[in-house]
C-alpha cells in the first residue's frame, strides 16, 4: 500500500486513548488465510463497508469485507458520533451553479435520508447506541456569523422542509448554551451517538444477513482479471466479481491506481473529560444535551454525553507523528479551556486523533470508478460520515448490483473525484491553505 502519511498515521498510536475503546468491545474475527471467491469484495470496515455488506447480504448476495485492522479502528470508530446533515463542504450557491438547484435539493434529500436510516438501522436491529439530543446547534463565533445564521433559516426550510430555531446571544444560557458565541441555531435533524456501540452493531447485522468480516487482512493488490478481480492479501487471494472501495480517509494510493491524488486526509482530534458534576456543569453555564458546533472553518465540536463527560473535538491537522499529535492535543485542549474556563482543571483523560477525508470538488463520490468495469469507490465525507457513510454504503450496494437507486442519488455525489493539484505531493499546498481559514476563523 502506498499512503500519503507516514506509518505513525496508520498505527494504533493516534488511537491510543480514544474514550470509545472503553465502552464497547470488538468481537475477535479472523483473518482471510486461504483462497476464497464472493460476488462482491468490499475493502474497509467502517461505516461504508459495512453498510454495503449487510445491504448487500439481505439482497441474497455473497458479500466479504476485508478489513486492515479490526471494524471501527479508522475514522468510524474514533469520531465524535455526530449523526447529522452533511456530507459536502458546498454551500446551495455552488451546488445550483454546478449542478441546478434541482439536483441541490436531491443532495439535500439524500442528507435527510442519511440520517433517517441510522434511526431505522438502530432501531431495526436493537443498536443501543446512547442517543441524545434533539438535532444540531450551531454557534455563531463572531457577530457577523450571527447574521449569516438569520439568513439560513429560510434556506433550511427550502432545502430540508424544516423549522430551524434561531437563539439569540442574551438566550443561550437559558438554553444551558453559556459560552463566547453570539448566538446560534439549531436544526432539528439528527442526533448523537456512541460511534463504536453504532459500527459493532452494524457488523453483527452484517454477519447476521450473511456477509462474511476478515480482520487483520490487508488489500495488498487488486487485479483486474477479465470482467472480476483478484484481491491479494497476506494470507490468500479473494476473487470477486465486483469489487467496492470504503476506505475513506484511510486509502491508499494505489488501491486502486484511479484513487492517486483524488483525496486528501486530514486529522480531526478529540479529548474527552470524566465525568462533570452537576456543580461544574452549572459553574460552567453548560448543561445541554444538544450536540454542537461552531461558524469556524477549522470547526470545533462538541456535546455533552449521557454519562455527563464532555466531548471536545477540532479540526486542522495536516502533519503527522509523535510531536505533531501531541501539538494538536495541546491545541485542542487551549480552546477547550478558552471556550470553557470554568473547568481549567478538569481532567481529559482521553485523548485521540483520526482522519476524515476531503475531496477536491469538496463533495463525496459514490458510484462507478472511471474506466474500470466492476469496480466501485464511495468516499470523502468531509467529517460527516456517520450518516452519509452508512447512507453511501447502501447506495453503492445497489449501483454495484445495478439496481434502480429509488433513494436519492444526486450527481453531484456520482461526479468521479477531480484530482488536486500537485497530485503526489497535495499534502504540500493544505497547510497554506489551513493557514488561511486559521486567519480567516480570528
Amino acid at each position: 500500500m502506498k499512503r500519503i502519511y507516514g506509518a505513525f498515521a496508520y498505527s494504533d498510536a493516534p488511537r491510543a486513548q480514544c474514550w470509545w475503546d472503553q465502552t464497547c468491545d470488538i468481537p475477535v474475527r479472523g483473518a482471510l488465510e486461504q483462497n476464497e471467491t464472493c460476488d462482491v469484495a468490499i475493502i474497509g470496515g467502517g461505516f461504508t463497508g459495512i453498510s454495503a455488506g449487510l445491504h448487500l447480504a439481505e439482497a441474497g448476495v455473497k458479500a466479504v469485507v476485508l478489513e486492515n485492522r479490526y471494524v471501527g479502528w479508522g475514522a468510524s470508530g474514533r469520531n465524535g458520533g455526530f449523526c447529522c446533515l452533511g456530507g459536502g463542504r458546498l454551500g446551495d450557491a455552488a451546488l445550483d451553479r454546478k449542478f441546478g438547484r434541482e439536483d441541490r435539493l436531491v443532495y439535500r434529500a439524500a442528507e435527510m435520508a442519511a440520517i433517517n436510516l441510522v434511526d431505522s438501522l438502530t432501531k431495526r436491529f436493537g443498536i443501543d447506541v446512547d442517543r441524545h439530543s434533539n438535532g444540531e446547534t450551531e454557534l455563531a463565533h463572531r457577530p457577523r456569523d450571527m447574521a449569516d445564521l438569520r439568513t439560513r433559516v429560510a434556506q433550511i426550510k427550502e432545502n430540508y422542509g424544516l423549522d430551524a430555531t434561531l437563539i439569540e446571544k442574551r438566550d443561550l444560557e437559558a438554553h444551558g448554551l453559556k459560552g463566547p458565541f453570539h448566538g446560534g441555531l439549531t436544526i432539528p435533524a439528527g442526533f448523537g451517538l456512541n460511534p463504536r456501540k453504532y459500527i459493532t452493531g452494524l457488523a453483527a447485522a452484517a454477519e447476521t444477513a450473511g456477509a462474511k468480516i476478515y480482520h487483520d487482512t490487508a488489500a495488498q493488490q487488486i487485479t483486474q482479471v477479465g470482467d472480476g478481480y483478484e484481491i491479494r492479501t497476506p494470507g490468500g487471494v479473494l476473487r470477486a466479481a465486483k469489487v467496492i472501495i470504503a476506505t475513506n480517509g484511510y486509502s491508499s494510493e494505489d488501491l486502486p491506481t484511479w484513487l492517486s491524488g483524488r483525496y486528501m486526509p486530514a486529522q480531526s482530534s478529540v479529548i474527552v473529560t470524566r465525568p462533570l458534576t452537576a456543580k461544574e456543569l452549572s459553574e460552567a453555564g453548560w448543561t445541554s444535551d444538544q450536540m454542537v458546533y461552531d461558524t469556524r472553518n477549522l470547526l470545533h465540536y462538541f456535546r455533552l454525553m449521557p454519562d455527563r463527560r464532555m466531548l471536545f473535538g477540532m479540526r486542522g491537522g495536516l502533519m503527522t507523528g509523535p510531536t505533531a499529535e501531541g501539538r494538536a492535543i495541546t491545541r485542542v485542549r487551549r480552546d477547550f479551556d478558552a471556550m470553557f474556563p470554568a473547568w481549567s482543571g478538569v481532567e481529559t483523560p482521553y485523548a485521540w486523533s483520526g482522519m476524515v477525508c476531503i475531496a477536491r470538488d469538496q463533495m463525496p463520490f459514490v458510484g462507478c470508478v472511471p474506466d474500470h468495469k466492476n469496480l466501485f469507490a464511495a468516499l470523502c465525507y468531509h467529517g460527516n460520515g456517520v450518516a452519509m457513510g452508512s447512507y453511501s454504503g447502501a447506495m453503492i450496494a445497489k449501483v454495484a448490483l445495478g439496481q434502480l437507486v429509488d433513494s436519492p442519488y444526486p450527481k453531484s455525489i456520482q461526479k468521479p473525484l477531480k484530482t488536486f493539484e500537485f497530485g503526489s505531493l497535495r499534502r504540500a499546498v493544505m497547510p497554506l491553505a489551513y493557514l488561511g481559514f486559521a486567519l480567516a476563523d480570528r
